[in-house]
Formats: structure tokens, sequence, C-alpha cells
């Protein structure tokens, strides 16, 4: 398994993606309307309609920029159309993502309307199609990957079971000289210490805990009862009493490797190693930033059953709850409740979630892409102007 052949689609920029879409992009949440249209008309190319994108400022706003640049930059898209209702923000992504060298383009409402924008849009959406359809795929090194890691709907099994088996992966990935994305900032409470040993060096650290700190400051200075939401009820009805049980589960997927560095949501790793992402706990805000991060495969721990997607980056779903295996089955793409039953040990483990890995790389749908889960979800910072 270690030695399957792997391949991807190279990209402009010499990056590989294990995908090939052809993506429709909204600029802001007038633009959706249209934007899904051109998916109609064009079938095969994939809207990526949203709630936010007006009256949005300061770091709020660089961090929609990132996000949306981030998704047409990812290596699992092949082009991109981005239309906006004016055409200024709408340039600010195109140039954006021209960066990559792939092919994009940009078309704003105001001045043409709706039926003219979707005439031109789908014409655009039509050729880069086409010309997606020729790119082959070529052998890739499992290194040029970027993976993400987030658990959800954890439970007592997700820390004994799916998340260590999560963590071989990651530690094979990383050794191999691969990249590993992991966040969830507020769901290290009670155990950011133990984040903060990992970091190589006293930058890194002190960055990470500025993150986690500015965090849960936050957290307090809402004056919030968090739970319910941390854990959140799932958990609760999964075992999980506190959200330091909740953090160490949530530790445990990230390996053994040092923490290389620690990263402002939605920004790309430039260090070969395990990376920490500021980010949201919320499944899809959180794959959503990864993605724009560079991802091209996560990695979805669950105990009660999260039935999380990913428009453009495939979600392998792990679990070692028993119950949820059976009962959850189309929604599972590995059930390793055999390892809490002593049916093999956690290398045979990390074994079985790396064969389904490398299944996907080479094009295999996961669970949620046959199911048609395409949750994308842009984090919002604090109120539009």
């Amino acid at each position: 398994m270690a030695n399957q052949r792997l391949t991807g689609y190279r990209r402009p920029d010499g990056r590989a993606g294990v995908r090939n879409h052809v993506v429709i992009l909204p600029v802001d949440d007038l633009s959706n309307a249209v934007c899904e249209a051109v998916a109609r008309t064009v079938p095969g190319t994939l809207a990526l309609p949203h709630a936010y994108g007006r009256l949005q400022f300061g770091e709020d706003l660089d961090l929609t920029f990132r996000t949306l640049i981030g998704m047409g930059t990812n290596p699992n898209v092949a082009a991109a159309v981005v239309v906006g209702i004016e055409p200024n923000w709408t340039n600010r992504i195109v140039e954006g993502i021209a960066k990559s060298g792939k092919p994009v383009e940009g078309l704003s409402i105001e001045r043409f309307g709706d039926l003219n924008t979707l005439a031109a849009a789908s014409r655009v959406a039509q050729s880069f199609l086409q010309d997606a359809s020729e790119i082959r795929r070529e052998p890739i090194e499992r290194r040029e990957l970027i993976i993400s890691i987030k658990c959800g709907e954890s439970d007592t099994t997700t820390g004994l079971g799916s998340c260590p088996t999560t963590s071989e992966v990651v530690d094979r990935h990383v050794r191999d000289g691969g990249t590993v994305i992991f966040g969830e900032t507020s769901e290290l409470t009670g155990g950011e210490h133990l984040i903060a040993a990992r970091c190589v060096d006293d930058d890194v650290r002190g960055r990470f805990q500025a993150m986690f700190d500015d965090y849960f400051k936050l957290i307090e200075e809402s004056g919030a009862n968090l739970l319910g939401s941390q854990p959140t009820q799932g958990n609760i009805r999964g075992g999980l009493s506190t959200i330091e049980e909740k953090a160490l589960g949530n530790i445990a997927k990230t390996g053994s490797e040092p923490i290389v560095d620690a990263l402002p949501p939605a920004v790309a790793p430039t260090r070969q190693g395990i990376n920490f992402m500021d980010s949201s706990c919320a499944a899809a805000e959180q794959i959503t930033l990864c993605a724009a991060a560079g991802a091209a495969v996560h990695l979805f721990p669950t105990g009660q059953g999260n039935i999380i997607g990913n428009p453009i980056v495939p979600v392998v779903k792990i679990t070692a709850n028993p119950l949820t295996a059976r009962t959850m089955a189309e929604h599972i793409d590995v059930d390793v409740s055999g390892l809490l039953w002593r049916q093999y040990n956690l290398m045979e483990a990390g074994d079985r979630l790396m064969e389904v890995v490398d299944r996907t790389i080479n094009g295999r749908l996961t669970c949620a892409e046959a199911l048609g889960h395409r949750e994308f979800v842009l984090t919002k910072l604090y109120r539009s102007a």
C-alpha cells in the first residue's frame, strides 16, 4: 500500500491536485443566482454559493478575499469563472487567482444584468470545462499533497480509535515529506500546552500561544456558557462531559511530529510538516479554510457521525464507533471499530486508512462526494459595515 502508484493533476504553479473542478465563484451573495444558473447551464462545472461578500471591512474582508482566492487557486481546481455585482472586487479576486497561472475570467453584473452575465459566463465556463477535460492524470509524489484534518461529532470512540488512526497517517505523511494542516483553536482548551510543547521553536510557540489566547479571551469576554456548543450536544450524548476531554481526543489525531508553523486562517503553508491554522471548530468553516490554504484531501474522524463534505476537497470520514458504522454506513469511508475490539492494532488501522486515502487521491469518490455533500461556509469575524 505504501508503494501504490499515485496520480494527480499538475497545475501551472507546479502543485498537484486530486480533482479537476471548474468552479463558478461568486464574489458576493448577490451573485449566487447567476453562478448557480451557469452551473446548471454548463453541467460539470461547480458553483460555490455563499452568504457574504458585501460591506465587510478590515481583517474580515481580507479573510473573505483570501478564502475566495484560495478556493480558486486550490490545486483541485482547473479553472475559475468569477462573478460579482461590481468590477473592482471581482477583479481583485481574478488577479489573485491568475497568479497561480490557471485559467480565470471575471464578470460583473452591474450595467449588464443577470441574463447577459449568465450568457457570457456560460460561454467562458463551457470553454474552460472542455479544456479541463483534456488535462490528464500523471504520476505524483505523496509529499506533494497537503492533507488537512478535523474531527467532528466526537465521542469516546473518537479519542480512542478514529483520531489515533488519523495520527498514524499524519505521521506517515509528514515523514514522507508531506504537509498537514490542523486547527480548531478553541477545541484545544485544556490541552494547548501539549501543542505548545511540540512547536519547533519559540517563534512558532509564541505565535500559536497568541492565537489561542486571543480566541480564549474572546470566548471569556462574551460571558456565554459554551456548554452545548463546546462540547456540542452530540459530544455530550457520546460521553464527553468537558471541553478538556474533547481537546485530548482532538489532539490525538495530530500525530507526534514537531509543529513547524502557526498560520492565520486561509493562509497556505510554506513549511513542510504539520502546521497549525487558527480556525473555527465548525466543520464546514474549518474545512473551507483548509481548502483555501491548498489542502487536496481532508481526513475527518467522527464518533456520532458527522456528514460533512466540501465542494472541491474530498473528505474522508473515519469512525471507530460500531453503531455509527452500522447505522450511517453511507457516510463512513473507513470503519476502524475493530481497533477497539482488538481485532487489529493501531498500525494496521493506519494501513486501512492509508489505503483509502490513496484510492481517494487516485480518483475514487468519497461518501460525501457520492452523496453530493458540498458544504462551503466562509468564516466571518464581525458585523458588516
